[in-house]
Formats: C-alpha cells, sequence, structure tokens
C-alpha cells in the first residue's frame, strides 16, 4: 500500500536523518520587568529560576488543579519570556495570564502569527539547522540563510521560530541542507511511541498533572504558591490519583476518542493511536486506576481489544 510504504519511509527519516514538520503552535508572549515574578505565581514551575537561554516545562491551572494548558516557558531575554503551548490550549492561557496580569508591569499578548514554526526531528537535526546541539528547552538566537531564528532544543531535535514571511527562504535552505518533509502522522507515531502525554489528544480541561504523569517534568514542590497547589501537593503527598496515563498494545489500528472498557465500564478514551513500525499498533489514553497493567480492555464497538501497559513501551 503506498501511503504505508510512504508513511515507513518517513519514520526511517525521522530515526536516521532528519525530517521537517511545520506545525502550528499557540505563542504568546509575557514581556516587562515582573515577568518571571508574574509567571512564578501563576505556573506550576519554577519560572524564576530560568535564566536566559534557559527553558522549562511547565502547565497552568484552575483552582481545583485541572490543567488549562501545558506549556514550554523559554526565557529569551532579561524581560522578555515566551509561553509556547498547542493550539486548543491557547486561547484559555491568554485569556486567564491577560486577566491575572492587571496592575503588574507586565505586557502579555498573542504572538502566534509573528512566528513560523518548523520542529527537525532526527539525528542530524543540529546540523541541517547549522547549530551545536541544544540540551532539551534551552534556546538561543541564530541565522538560518541570514533570516533571524530563535532555535529550541527539543527531545529529539531543534524548533526553529521565525518571522512567517521568511518562511519560503527558510524551508528551501533547511531542505538543502538534507531536511526531508514529513507529515504529522509520521511524528505522531514517535510521541506515542515515547509514551509523552498532548494536551487535546490525552490530556484535557479535566486533567489533572498527576493522571498525565507530567508531575516530575512539570511541577516544582520547592516554590512559592501558585493556582492550582493545594490540589497538586494533597494529591501527590496523600493520596492516589484515579487515574494513570497507560499505554496500550491494540490489537488491530483503531481511532483516536474510542471508549476503553473494562467489562461493562467505561475506564477511558483512546488518545493517541498509530501503527508503529517498530511496536505494532499501539496507543495512549488515561485510564482509571483499575484499569492496571496486564489487564485487556475493549476498544470501541468494533471488536479491537487492548493489552494495559506501564510506559515506556518494553
Amino acid at each position: 500500500m503506498p501511503v504505508t510504504v510512504e508513511l515507513d519511509a518517513q519514520y526511517r527519516q525521522l530515526r536516521e536523518e532528519c525530517g521537517l514538520l511545520e506545525r502550528p503552535r499557540g505563542a504568546i508572549d509575557v514581556l516587562g520587568a515582573d515577568a518571571a515574578e508574574y509567571l512564578q505565581g501563576q505556573l506550576t514551575n519554577d519560572v524564576e529560576a530560568v535564566a536566559v537561554g534557559e527553558g522549562q516545562y511547565a502547565a497552568l491551572l484552575d483552582r481545583k488543579g485541572h490543567m488549562q494548558a501545558d506549556l514550554r516557558v523559554l526565557r529569551v531575554g532579561e524581560d522578555a519570556i515566551l509561553l509556547d503551548t498547542e493550539p486548543e490550549a491557547k486561547d484559555a492561557a491568554l485569556r486567564h495570564l491577560t486577566m491575572y496580569s492587571i496592575g503588574r508591569e507586565v505586557a502579555v499578548s498573542d504572538a502566534t502569527a509573528e512566528r513560523a514554526f518548523v520542529s527537525l526531528i532526527g539525528p542530524r537535526a543540529a546540523e541541517v539547522a547549522g547549530s551545536a546541539p541544544l540540551p532539551e528547552f534551552a534556546n538561543e538566537a541564530t541565522k538560518v540563510a541570514g533570516v533571524d531564528v530563535l532555535a529550541v532544543g527539543t527531545r529529539d531535535g531543534i524548533d526553529l521560530l521565525f518571522p512567517p514571511d521568511e518562511r519560503e527562504r527558510v524551508l528551501a535552505t533547511l531542505t538543502e541542507a538534507g531536511a526531508v518533509e514529513v507529515s504529522p502522522e509520521a511524528v505522531e507515531i514517535l510521541r506515542v511511541e515515547q509514551g509523552v502525554p498532548r494536551f487535546g489528544a490525552e490530556m484535557d480541561a479535566g486533567t489533572m498533572p498527576a493522571e498525565a504523569a507530567i508531575v516530575e517534568d512539570a511541577v516544582s514542590f520547592t516554590k512559592g504558591c501558585y493556582i492550582g497547589q493545594e490540589t497538586v501537593a494533597r494529591l501527590h503527598y496523600k493520596g492516589k490519583p484515579n487515574k494513570h496515563l497507560r499505554g496500550l498494545r491494540l490489537s488491530a489500528a483503531a481511532a483516536p476518542g474510542a471508549a476503553l472498557r473494562l467489562g461493562d465500564k467505561e475506564v477511558g478514551t483512546l488518545g493517541g493511536a498509530v501503527v508503529s513500525p517498530a511496536l505494532g499498533p499501539i496507543g495512549l489514553a488515561i485510564v482509571r486506576r483499575e484499569a492496571e497493567p496486564g489487564t485487556e480492555l475493549t476498544v470501541g464497538e468494533d471488536g479491537v481489544t487492548a493489552e494495559v501497559v506501564a510506559l515506556p513501551f518494553g
């Protein structure tokens, strides 16, 4: 089947060379002398500990500890922080941060239209970008084809942010350097294989950080107060989440959004679901805690089953 062959080739490109994906993201600028102090009281991680050129993962919660967004917090200047989030979460995050900024020496604005966003994924990503490899979340100003670019280290390569009107020039240079365009479906295979939850797939506005297994990366328990802190801390120190992020080994391909059932009881909804060239049909889901590793679930109405497994996939 041509589509399968093409997807397999893209997967190999991501694993062995360098794939290029333009993807929509939400960008929020937080500028001003109070930028870091302000975000310190809003986000789950220790923003004030981040130096210029560094970054971190964090979440924005409501007062009950449910996620409004997960974000990359990038300190791009002494008084300049760029928040990068999923498009589905951007409006809620922008609304929240604008509302609570009143009376502060800080300006919050939607910067999505000001930045094109390209991911270079694979072992040759830094070489193609013409930069040194960057640790995850590290960021630096550089140039590609003479264009001012912000390079950001990722788990699998480098992201490049630049003015949208320079898109064709930048993409042509990256392609000439060896990047090959890949599809969102190919990149989704890597995400699911790695067991990384995504807002809009496994996570939504009803999710708590502990349920999505992001506490270790996104939450500081030594910083000062932030919105939703009491619930997060209580769950971490005294309780157990009712739901957990799990991997699913599927008996056949299945569509995201399908109901997951243990017997007659619905225990979750299928998030990302892919057919991995390395692992076969797999998926991610946040499921109730009775769906422990080793449990078999029914997926949707088409006879597909899923074995619940701990992450990462073995």
